[in-house]
């Protein structure tokens, strides 16, 4: 995966940065495994606007993606490599040896021809899905479950990796992308490898055009509007808005947001970097 510049032939031009989606195998999606996505402009069922600054965008379709892994013991080759507009990593169509067919988060280095596989029979290698209580201390892990078989949930974007560090009992203590180190089921299944697209963090998309494809409205500070509008609006010129905080009033930078009774924090061994 690599990223390509463009010459500054229009103002457009001059700051994109986009993939070279030189990895991908198929221009259309599986069409058994995809169903048309409904946007909804941020209205609610009565036409009211609940969600500001959403509207338009391309229309998209959406793939089924497996997160579970649940089809133990049964190989699955890897057909193509493909772009999804949902998630910012690429997917694989998996054919398994039974004949169906299923999408999953494509790892980095995943190849089309592969073989993978699912289970605690699984070998350790890039793409397998097995449970943390099979995985070897030290390996870089993504698509983690939080409850056996609920399907992945953390470390599914693309780039991301977290590691197994150690073993505590029934627990696994695991290092997520964000700093923080937790413990999670042994039981609980991952992935092997950290997730493909690596590059996609040095994008740029170069003119507001994007975020409008995108389905992104343009999204006016609270500083720029008059008091009656939001908490940091008014003052005379360009007054700094004071403390920042959200059009309810909540403040934005440095107020804890964690319910401080949370049933997961015993979990936690270490909290994210600040």
């Amino acid at each position: 995966m690599a990223v390509r510049k463009f010459k500054p032939t229009t103002p457009g031009q001059r700051h994109k940065v986009i993939g070279t989606y030189e990895e991908i195998t198929a221009r259309v999606p599986e069409k058994s495994l995809v169903f048309g996505k409904k946007s909804s402009g941020g209205r609610n069922n009565e036409g009211k606007m609940t969600m500001r600054y959403i509207g338009g965008g391309h229309k998209k379709i959406i793939r089924i993606v497996d997160f579970k892994r649940n089809k133990d013991g049964v190989p699955a080759v890897v057909k193509t490599i493909e772009y999804d507009p949902n998630r910012s990593a690429r997917i694989a169509l998996l054919f398994y040896a039974d004949g169906e067919k299923r999408y999953i988060i494509a790892p980095n280095g995943l190849q089309v021809g592969a073989t993978l596989m699912s289970g605690e029979t699984a070998a350790p290698e890039i793409g397998n899905a097995l449970p943390l209580q099979n995985i070897p201390v030290g390996t870089v892990i993504h698509n983690i479950e939080l409850r056996p078989g609920q399907g992945a949930a953390l470390v599914r974007s693309a780039g991301n990796f977290a590691q197994l560090t150690s073993r505590e009992g029934k627990y696994c203590v695991i290092k997520l992308p964000s700093g923080e180190v937790r413990q999670i089921l042994s039981t609980c299944k991952a992935t092997i490898g950290s997730v493909g697209n690596s590059d996609h963090g040095l994008e740029s998309s170069g003119k507001a055009g994007r975020s409008r494809w995108m389905g992104r409205r343009p999204r006016n500070r609270g500083v720029v509007m008059n008091p009656v509008d939001h908490p940091m609006g008014g003052g005379e010129g360009r007054a700094s808005g004071g403390h920042p905080r959200s059009r309810k009033g909540l403040y934005a930078k440095g107020l804890k947001t964690r319910a401080p009774k949370k049933q997961s924090s015993k979990y936690i061994i270490e909290r994210r970097k600040k």
